[in-house]
């Protein structure tokens, strides 16, 4: 029997999406000025109106309310016939010193305190929790497809707007995927493809839909994929003019399952953008996806989730799990010893292995954080198979 898996996406001008973009373009602020800053910072939007909140440590000083107009207009909402305006929107700031008790933690390790007097121990864990990466061979970027596929629809569905293509497009978007899976786990076809997208009210529903279909749906999944019963849906409500903040509130790290694998993996709970790379929701969530990415590219197994745990102020985790779902010749406990003698998951070996003290995280905050080959982001690179392969030996 065939089962079907669905993922969404949703662009950059979902007001989810422009909060991420927002906390995140701050975070970037941060960082390019003081590397050793520790960032918790978080973004509401609502009509005419951008709250910036969180906790901030170190010397950096930067205009929040300049960053935040400058992110909202780069991603459209600079007139009023967007029905929001990142140069007329109220902008609020309510940032804070971060608590010392969290301080104590990050700042010097359990284990350095302890004497264990290693330059990775420098610093514990940011938070307790766990999470997750994973990979499999569906895509080029070892990704499951259907997520693969909903991003890049919600970045063309970005582009023909931004280049002219479709002027009528507005900022904000979501696209949805179904993918049909053979009885043997093998993709077959795509079933079920939805885009609804923000329009100005001149345009006719027909029209959207014709070039909806022609500059978007045609140009990204693949033909060889499409069949005679694949469902297209574009703007099924009819009529979508009011959006972004002003159709529905905003929140930083509400899309977190579109920020990862879609729902096709385990997602730990913590969200990405904001956060410093001292916070493992965000580093240790990268690094996850860099060792399982790493399993399946060396041919270990055709899929692989990996989950690191920690606890705060620790810097060693508490656990290392690696699941195949039995497409592997290794056992699961095998992968996972041959992971700790190859991967060092304490937060400064991350940060250092990684680099994310000078990874731009701006441009992550939409079209997920994994996969993103075309950033050049580290934790997308394979060149610990060879290691892990001999490892295994």
């Amino acid at each position: 029997m065939s089962y079907f898996f669905t993922s969404e996406s949703v662009t950059e001008g979902h007001p989810d999406k422009l909060c991420d973009r927002v906390s995140d373009s701050i975070l970037d602020a941060i960082l390019s000025q003081d590397k050793n800053a520790h960032v918790a910072c978080e973004t509401t939007a609502a009509p005419g109106r951008i709250n910036i909140m969180g906790e901030v440590s170190g010397t950096a000083r930067v205009d929040y309310e300049a960053i935040a107009r400058k992110a909202i207009c780069e991603i459209g909402y600079d007139s009023p016939a967007a029905y929001f305006d990142g140069n007329t929107c109220e902008v609020s700031i309510y940032m804070n010193t971060q608590s010392a008790d969290i301080a104590m933690g990050v700042n010097a390790s359990y284990e350095l305190k302890g004497g264990e007097f290693d330059a990775d121990n420098q610093i514990g864990a940011g938070d307790q929790g766990m999470m997750f990466g994973f990979a499999c061979n569906e895509t080029p970027e070892l990704m499951p497809l259907a997520i693969s596929l909903a991003h890049k629809l919600s970045k063309r569905l970005t582009e023909v707007r931004k280049d002219g293509t479709l002027p009528y497009l507005r900022p904000d978007g979501k696209t949805q995927v179904t993918v049909e899976y053979n009885d043997d786990g093998t993709v077959c076809c795509v079933d079920t493809v939805v885009v609804s997208t923000q329009h100005d009210e001149n345009t006719d529903l027909d029209t959207i839909r014709r070039d909806i279909i022609a500059q978007v749906i045609r140009p990204v999944i693949p033909e060889a994929l499409m069949s005679a019963d694949t469902k297209i849906y574009v703007n099924p409500t009819g009529r979508f003019v009011i959006g972004g903040p002003q159709g529905d509130s905003g929140l930083t790290g509400r899309k977190i399952i579109v920020d990862t694998y879609g729902g096709y993996a385990c997602h730990g709970g913590g969200a990405f953008s904001g956060k410093d790379p001292t916070k493992v929701d965000r580093s240790a969530a990268y690094y996850a996806r860099y060792i399982a990415k790493n399993i399946v590219a060396a041919g270990i197994a055709e899929k692989a989730e990996v989950q690191l745990a920690y606890a705060i102020g620790v810097a060693k985790p508490v656990s290392v799990m690696v699941q195949t779902y039995g497409t592997s010749v290794f056992t699961n406990a095998q992968i996972a010893a041959a992971v700790n003698k190859v991967f060092d998951a304490r937060p400064a070996a991350i940060i250092r292995e990684l680099d994310l003290l000078n990874t731009r995280y701006a441009p992550l905050s939409a079209y997920g954080h994994m996969g993103r080959t075309e950033l050049g982001v580290r934790w997308e690179l394979t060149d610990k198979k060879e290691a892990l392969v001999a490892a295994l030996q």
